[in-house]
C-alpha cells in the first residue's frame, strides 16, 4: 500500500510540473513569447528543442536578401531552379527575368521555394554557399543551437532550429523597416514578365492578419484575425507540423510569438492564446531612469574625495502586475576608485532582480571631473608610510655618522704618516 501511494504521489508531481510547464494548454510542441522592446521571455515550452522550421526558414532569406540584395536588380532564372524545388513556388521558368524586389515579396508573401533558391543563387552563387551565410549570420544573433542547409526549409535532416532561435532571427529582422514593411502585408501582385503574359497575384498564409475563419481559443470562438498583429512568417511540411512566427503591438507594447510543430488551424490559436497572455498579464515598467541619483562614490586621491553616481540608460522591464513590488536592487562598486575620474566614466553597475532573476542592468556614471590631488596623495603616502620613512631616516644617519667616522679614521692616518 505504501508504495502504490508513493507511485501515485510521484505522477501527480509529474502531472502537476507538466501542467505548470504548459499552463497555456498550447499544441505546439515548442513555443516562447519574447518582448520585442526589453528581450525578455515572458513564456516558454521545450524553448531550445530543435525541430524542423520549414518555410520559417526563410525569415534568415529575407534577412540577407534585403542586407545583401539590390532591389532593382533584374535576376535571370537559371535552367536548374524551376525543377529543383517542391512545395510552394510562384512557377517560375528557365531564363525568366524579374526584379529581385519580385523574388524578395514571392518569398515573404507567398512562401515560394524556387524565388528562395533564385535569391540564394543570384546573392551567393548557390545555395550551399548561402547556407554558409544563413548560419554565419544565425550565429552572430546568438542563434546557437540552429544549423541552415538551404534557403527555403524544405525537410533535411540537419536543417533545424528552435523556437528560441527563431524568436532571435525574428526579432531581429522586425526591426527592419523593409522586412517589416514587407511581412505585414498579405498580398502582392508581381507583373508580367517575359515569360508570363498576365500577372501573379500573390497571398500570404499568414491567416492571422485577415482571416475571418473561426479558431478555439480557451473555449470562446473567434476569427483567426487578431487585431495588432504584424507579421511575420508561416512553415508547414509533413516533418515540421505547422510552423508559425507571429508578432503583435497593441499600445506601447510589441511582443513576438513562436510556435513549432502544432498541427492545422491550432497554430493560430496556440498564437492567440501566447498573445493574450503577453498582452494580458504584463506591462512595460521603467524601473530606472536616466541620469537617477543612485548613491555617493568614494574616490581615491581625488582634490573631491566623493562622486555622485548616476544611472547612464533608462532600463524598461516587462513585469506582470502583481510582481512589480518584489523587484530588488543590487548596486556594484568598484572599492578601488581612483583619480582622475571623467565625467560620464562608468564607476559602478546597478542591477535589478526579481525572483533572483536578472531583469535589467545598466552603468552607474560620474556626474563631474575629479582631477588628482598630487600634493595630497604625496602627504597621504608619508603618513600612510612613516614606518618606512622613519626607518630609511635611521639609515640615512647612521650612513652619514659612518661617513664621518670614515673620514676622521683617514685623517688620522694622513696624520700619523706625516711624524
Amino acid at each position: 500500500m505504501k508504495k502504490v501511494m508513493i507511485v501515485a504521489l510521484f505522477l501527480i508531481l509529474i502531472m502537476s510540473g507538466a501542467a505548470f510547464a504548459d499552463d497555456l494548454n498550447l499544441t505546439g510542441e515548442s513555443a516562447i513569447l519574447v518582448d520585442m522592446d526589453t528581450g525578455q521571455v515572458l513564456y516558454e515550452k521545450n524553448p531550445h528543442l530543435r525541430l524542423h522550421p520549414a518555410s520559417t526558414t526563410k525569415i534568415m532569406t529575407g534577412i540577407l536578401a534585403i542586407e545583401h540584395g539590390n532591389f532593382n536588380d533584374l535576376v535571370t532564372v537559371d535552367d536548374e531552379t524551376p525543377y529543383q524545388i517542391k512545395g510552394s513556388h510562384i512557377a517560375l521558368e528557365p531564363g525568366e527575368q524579374l526584379l529581385f524586389k519580385d523574388l524578395l515579396y514571392a518569398l515573404l508573401i507567398e512562401s515560394a521555394n524556387d524565388s528562395a533558391l533564385a535569391i540564394a543563387k543570384h546573392i551567393a552563387g548557390s545555395a550551399e554557399e548561402f547556407g554558409k551565410m544563413m548560419n554565419e549570420k544565425a550565429r552572430e544573433l546568438g542563434a546557437k543551437d540552429t544549423n541552415f542547409v538551404n534557403p527555403h526549409g524544405l525537410t533535411d535532416e540537419n536543417h533545424l532550429t528552435t523556437a528560441y532561435d527563431l524568436s532571435l532571427m525574428a526579432r531581429y529582422a522586425m526591426e527592419n523597416e523593409t522586412f517589416r514593411n514587407i511581412v505585414s502585408n498579405y498580398t502582392y501582385t508581381i507583373p508580367a514578365t517575359n515569360k508570363k503574359d498576365e500577372s501573379r497575384y500573390l497571398k500570404s498564409a499568414n491567416k492571422l492578419l485577415y482571416s475571418s475563419e473561426s479558431i478555439n481559443v480557451d473555449g470562446k470562438i473567434v476569427p483567426i484575425k487578431y487585431e495588432g498583429v504584424t507579421g511575420v512568417k508561416t512553415g508547414y511540411t509533413t516533418e515540421a507540423g505547422n510552423c508559425l512566427v507571429a508578432s503583435a503591438e497593441k499600445g506601447n507594447r510589441r511582443l513576438l510569438a513562436v510556435v513549432m510543430k502544432s498541427y492545422g488551424n491550432e497554430v493560430f490559436a496556440d498564437i492567440h492564446k501566447l498573445f493574450n497572455y503577453g498582452f494580458g498579464s504584463f506591462k512595460n515598467v521603467v524601473i530606472a531612469n536616466e541620469n537617477e541619483f543612485i548613491q555617493n562614490f568614494q574616490i581615491r586621491n581625488g582634490k573631491v574625495p566623493v562622486v555622485a553616481g548616476i544611472i547612464k540608460d533608462s532600463i524598461i522591464c516587462t513585469v506582470s502586475e502583481e510582481s512589480v513590488d518584489s523587484i530588488t536592487q543590487k548596486v556594484i562598486v568598484d572599492d578601488n576608485l581612483k583619480a582622475p575620474v571623467k565625467e560620464g566614466q562608468a564607476i559602478g553597475k546597478v542591477e535589478y532582480y526579481l525572483e533572483d532573476k536578472l531583469i535589467g542592468s545598466a552603468d552607474i556614471v560620474s556626474t563631474m571631473d575629479i582631477e588628482r590631488d598630487i600634493a595630497g596623495a604625496i602627504l597621504r603616502f608619508l603618513i600612510d608610510k612613516w614606518y618606512i620613512i622613519l626607518a630609511l631616516f635611521i639609515v640615512g644617519l647612521k650612513a652619514l655618522s659612518d661617513a664621518k667616522q670614515k673620514r676622521i679614521r683617514k685623517y688620522r692616518r694622513r696624520a700619523t704618516s706625516l711624524f
